[in-house]
């Protein structure tokens, strides 16, 4: 089943307050969400991609600045940001892990990481079938790896506090969706 992008995003972008920082802002879909922030800074490894975030960004009630990088070494200091948002990067990004670790570095002690991804799933059998189907979507999906479990990653990158909804059905699906807030220890 594919989800509606749209509604997640408005579940979980609005969210975010203070300084943030989107990792993988891709086209800038997330933009027109954010609301009470005092900042955005994204990145973004794609430079076609980036050049469509730069167009969004125009009129915007906030200071934005976008950098053309990639998740797992952030050129910010640590504790800099109030809020991280991600998503639907994790499936693509070359080292989650590092990005997961990168990501709680440069939030600020108490700050928020802010999150819906896919996952692998808990079936044993549609796991297989991700699995299988991986080598090839990865080809026709942008780099997305079906089989990638974003929750455990996140869940043990060293937040004391990781909250995880399920969006949807969590029966057999060949792409469960979670969303979810992860808080760096204060």
């Amino acid at each position: 089943m594919m989800w509606p992008l749209q509604p997640l995003r408005e579940k979980v972008v609005p969210a975010a307050t203070g300084r943030v920082l989107e990792i993988g802002v891709g086209t800038g879909m997330n933009f027109g969400y954010y609301s009470a922030i005092d900042s955005l800074d994204g990145i973004e490894p794609d430079p076609h991609m980036l050049k469509r975030a730069r167009a969004r960004t125009e009129g915007l009630p906030f200071p934005v600045e976008l950098a053309q990088v990639g998740a797992e070494q952030l050129p910010y200091p640590a504790a800099s940001f109030d809020t991280v948002v991600l998503t639907w990067v994790l499936c693509t990004i070359p080292d989650p892990g590092a990005a997961i670790r990168e990501t709680h570095r440069v939030l600020k002690p108490g700050g928020r990481m802010l999150w819906v991804e896919h996952t692998r799933s808990r079936y044993t059998v549609a796991g297989t079938l991700q699995d299988a189907l991986t080598p090839l979507w990865k080809i026709i999906g942008g780099g997305c790896h079906l089989n990638r479990d974003s929750v455990d990653l996140i869940r043990s990158a060293g937040f004391g506090r990781v909250d995880v909804k399920p969006c949807g059905r969590e029966g057999w699906t060949l792409l469960p969706v979670y969303r979810g807030v992860a808080v760096k220890p204060a």
